[in-house]
């Protein structure tokens, strides 16, 4: 869908992992091992004797994922696509840790070692607060296309950027517009 570059810095990984899920189609990367392995999620997740295991990691990654969407919904203006655990509430379970470079005094938050879905919970967490230090974190969106939501970071200069593609999902918006005329 998307025809813009990736995300800056942290947000890239947000972005991604948004990214994930195609609407239209239904196809989640989160289904396959490479797109599990993506994110350091484990490769098996069919929950085969696995109570809490590799399926709950799994599904934890996409109740992120889905909060994340709603989240970037709300940057472009837009209500939550639907019902969703608040972020806040996911990140503020995130461990995470101020580490310090002995070579030039910089700080920044750093995930702690846990398990590979807390991990990821941790890295999301320090990307966005990345992002909120940098002013960059409300430029990341969701398309505004019912069918779409697919997460673009939005480079325009007056940051009102509405869909992922202009070439697709713009134009069907102008087109659907145009047509109600």
């Amino acid at each position: 869908m998307n025809d813009r570059s990736a995300a800056p810095g942290g947000l890239a990984l947000v972005e991604s992992l948004v990214n994930t899920l195609d609407l239209e189609s239904g196809a989640d990367a989160l289904d396959t091992v490479e797109g599990r392995a993506r994110f350091g999620l484990p490769e098996s997740a069919d929950g085969a004797g696995d109570t809490d295991g590799v399926a709950g990691e799994v599904a934890r990654a996409r109740e992120l994922r889905e909060s994340l969407r709603a989240a970037l919904l709300a940057h472009a203006g837009h209500p939550p696509h639907r019902e969703v655990t608040p972020l806040g509430e996911l990140l503020a379970s995130a461990p995470l840790l101020v580490t310090v470079d002995e070579h030039d005094g910089s700080a920044r938050l750093t995930p702690s070692g846990l398990a590979p879905a807390a991990s990821l919970l941790s890295r999301t967490a320090a990307a966005v607060a990345e992002a909120l230090i940098a002013g960059t974190w409300t430029r990341l969106k969701a398309c505004e296309a019912a069918t779409c939501h697919w997460a673009y970071y939005d480079r325009s200069p007056a940051g009102r950027g509405r869909w992922c593609s202009m070439q697709v999902c713009g134009a069907r918006a102008k087109m659907r517009r145009y047509r109600a005329k």
